[in-house]
Parts: structure tokens; C-alpha cells; sequence
């Protein structure tokens, strides 16, 4: 099983080809992804590499984290599982009286 690697600071010109050669030089790269703005297409600035070995992947994060790629120093550290997220965001949860908070008027439809 391969080992997931994050990587922060990333060029926002950098491609994912340009990525996996970064990393190929140091064991098998199986996938290189750079993250996007859903919206805009633009790189958000990091992404993910996986390696074929945890062995690899400790070689590879030992050897490029803090190093420079276009101008910019690169984090590179072993990616955690992404933190759950809660759907929807405030309000529209759960019934109501029908009432409003401004002195118990009804509200209009």
C-alpha cells in the first residue's frame, strides 16, 4: 500500500507532471495531484503525492521539505486523514414555531 504525502507551498504554476518528477527522483511515484479552486480552476498552492513505499515516502519528505521550488519553500510532511466536515452551515436545521425573534410576530410566506 502506498504512502500519501502532503505538500504545501507549491508554485501555483506548478503542474502535477512537474510534481511527480519532483518526487520520482527519490522512489515510485503512483499518483501526483495538485488541489484547485472548484470555481476558478486555479491552484489553492499544495497538493498530494503518493509513493509506492512508506520507505520512499519518508526519503522523499526527509529530502524536499523546506527546499525551494519557484521561489516558494515547499512543506512537505505525511498527509492526515481529512478532519469531517459538517453539511449545510447555520439556520435551516430542525423545525419552528412559525414565529420569528423581533416580538413574536408571524412571519410572512
Amino acid at each position: 500500500m502506498g504512502s500519501k504525502i502532503y505538500v504545501g507551498g507549491l508554485p501555483y504554476s506548478a503542474t502535477e507532471q512537474q510534481l511527480s518528477d519532483l518526487f520520482a527522483v527519490h522512489g515510485a511515484v503512483e499518483s501526483a495531484r495538485i488541489i484547485t479552486d472548484k470555481f476558478t480552476g486555479q491552484s489553492r498552492g499544495f497538493g498530494f503525492v503518493e509513493m509506492a513505499s512508506s520507505d520512499e515516502a519518508q526519503k522523499a519528505i526527509s529530502a524536499l521539505n523546506g527546499t525551494d521550488m519557484g521561489g516558494r519553500t515547499l512543506t512537505v510532511n505525511e498527509a492526515r486523514p481529512q478532519e469531517p466536515r459538517s453539511g449545510g452551515g447555520p439556520g435551516r436545521s430542525g423545525g419552528g414555531g412559525g414565529f420569528n425573534d423581533r416580538g413574536g410576530k408571524r412571519d410572512r410566506w
